[in-house]
């Protein structure tokens, strides 16, 4: 099952093991069995610390990491390779007692949580972002043994997706209800567990002192601003609602200079430890609402918090970036998450064997068809425009598909269902005015970027799009606040653009800083 290389790997993994663990498998006579069973015995043997034993677990194939002799373990009911094999070697060695990478006040609070918990995740082998969420739960579960935590591949179990109308990955139960889809971190897994811990976070926010540089959002562009104003000496901030921002969401990443593959989700992982390697002061799960600009030169700035919390600074970075852009239609709300979706390569495979549509003709509308095509039944690409505006190469690749229709100058009109799941959308022909219906179980949105800004509007001048307007500085319209990234006007919205974009926002608030004087009474405070 393991080849050579990762055997080697996992081997020196496993040399970290401090205490005994056993696989308990539950397997029948299926082909995917087989697999797991392969799986389970190459890693047994890699370690004399792993035992192995059959189990009956209802859902076949699985199998659970246990810590011997205790309750503390895990269960995969999944052959966890792919985006997932992390997920697999994090939890061996955390059962088998290696000490996890977590901030002992955010363990203690896991540990301290009270009650029953069964957590079960729907997930995919191809989805960059379920990983995040089953190795949060996995770690919740080694910690506190009233957790118990299940990774589901939908893929394998097709009928329980179906019978719970699992749309999209990662989808979370709790105790068999829905918690919650998406990417999770064990912060936001915690703090809608701990009820407390909100207003608890706000209050140490409220006793902070005012930075010199802060830094709002937490992507390329604020990390950059992050390491360049730390490295000046200057007290400095970062208020991100999640660390890693879009790049959390981007499969592969193949133009970032002198890296030549890496993926979003392990980029975002080390932007976090770069800017954690300064003495910068992260605040994640922190979202903005409101900027208060100062009442006097050099005064002090406010950055109003949703949790009702406010943070003051002497000059601030927004780098707030962008989201994925809505088609504004009746219906998409409605059905998002429940057939609508903005990840290909993370919900693609829930709609194995099905028509699904893809909105959007330019290169992720095209490469999201491509990759879909291999997978569903069917894929209608619908652009507004009269012609792709994809690189010509795709555009070959994606008319060479014989499962693929591809419908120009039309725009969707709604998207229809019922009351549960997608079920079609209609479109007009923008030549002849006349409306059609395709009938299909999903719909993929590709149709670009929408900064978050919204915000800032009556603060910052934004441009139509709703861009914050920068200059070559990346200074805003307001004294002391500079921008960065996909939320302002710059040309192109690129990685390595973000991050140079971020370092330059920094070096300028450092420049207005030194050329700023603090009034007379903050100085003395």
């Amino acid at each position: 099952m393991l080849d050579a290389n990762l055997k080697a790997q996992l081997s020196a993994y496993l040399e970290k093991l401090t205490q005994p663990i056993e696989l308990v498998a539950s397997l029948d006579d299926s082909d995917k069995s087989r697999e797991l069973d392969a799986l389970l015995s190459d890693i047994a043997s890699l370690s004399d610390r792993i035992t192995r034993r059959d189990g009956d677990d209802a859902r076949k194939p699985s199998f659970a990491i246990n810590r011997a002799g205790t309750d503390v373990g895990v269960r995969f009911a999944a052959i966890p390779m792919g985006h997932e094999f992390t997920s697999l070697v994090l939890a061996l060695l955390q059962v088998g007692g290696h000490p996890p990478k977590i901030e002992e006040e955010l363990a203690n609070q896991v540990r301290d949580l009270e009650g029953e918990f069964h957590f079960e995740t729907f997930m995919s082998l191809s989805c960059q972002s379920c990983p995040d969420t089953v190795q949060a739960l996995n770690l919740m579960s080694v910690l506190n043994s009233n957790i118990h935590h299940v990774a589901i591949d939908g893929a394998l179990y097709q009928d329980e997706v179906e019978a719970r109308e699992v749309m999209s990955v990662p989808t979370v139960f709790l105790n068999g209800k829905p918690f919650d889809q998406g990417r999770m971190t064990i912060e936001q897994i915690v703090a809608r567990l701990d009820t407390g811990a909100a207003e608890r976070e706000a209050g140490k926010i409220r006793a902070k002192d005012a930075f010199d540089v802060l830094v709002v959002g937490g992507g390329p562009a604020g990390a950059a601003a992050a390491i360049y104003a730390a490295r000046k000496g200057i007290r400095t901030g970062v208020a991100a609602e999640r660390f890693g921002g879009q790049v959390l969401d981007t499969l592969a990443i193949e133009n970032f200079i002198s890296v030549q593959y890496t993926e979003g989700p392990k980029l975002g992982v080390a932007l976090e430890q770069h800017v954690r390697e300064y003495d910068v002061d992260v605040m994640n799960l922190q979202r903005a609402t409101a900027l208060v600009p100062a009442s006097e030169p050099g005064g002090l700035i406010e950055v109003q918090l949703e949790n009702g919390a406010s943070l003051r600074s002497r000059s601030v970075i927004l780098s707030t970036g962008a989201r994925w852009r809505q088609m504004g239609v009746p219906g998409e709300e409605q059905y998002r998450n429940k057939g609508v979706a903005y990840c290909p390569h993370c919900d693609g495979p829930l709609f194995k064997g099905k028509r699904v549509a893809v909105i959007g003709g330019g290169n992720s509308g095209v490469e999201a068809a491509i990759d879909l095509a291999g997978i569903v039944e069917h894929v209608t690409l619908i652009e507004f425009d009269t012609r792709m505006r994809a690189d010509e190469v795709l555009q070959r690749k994606l008319r060479s598909l014989g499962n693929v229709d591809i419908l120009l100058n039309a725009q969707t009109t709604e998207v229809l269902g019922d009351g549960q799941r997608v079920t079609g959308l209609v479109y007009r022909d923008r030549s002849s005015g006349e409306s059609q219906t395709v009938e299909l179980a999903g719909i993929f949105v590709q149709i670009g970027l929408l900064p978050n800004t919204e915000w800032l509007k009556g603060t910052v001048e934004l441009s139509p799009r709703g861009e914050i307007v920068i200059d070559e500085r990346g200074a805003t319209s307001v004294p002391g606040v500079f921008a960065a990234g996909d939320a302002t006007t710059v040309p192109y919205k690129q990685i390595v653009i973000a991050m140079g974009a971020g370092s330059t926002a920094a070096l300028s608030a450092f420049d207005h800083l030194i050329r700023t004087s603090a009034p007379e009474q903050q100085q003395a405070a």
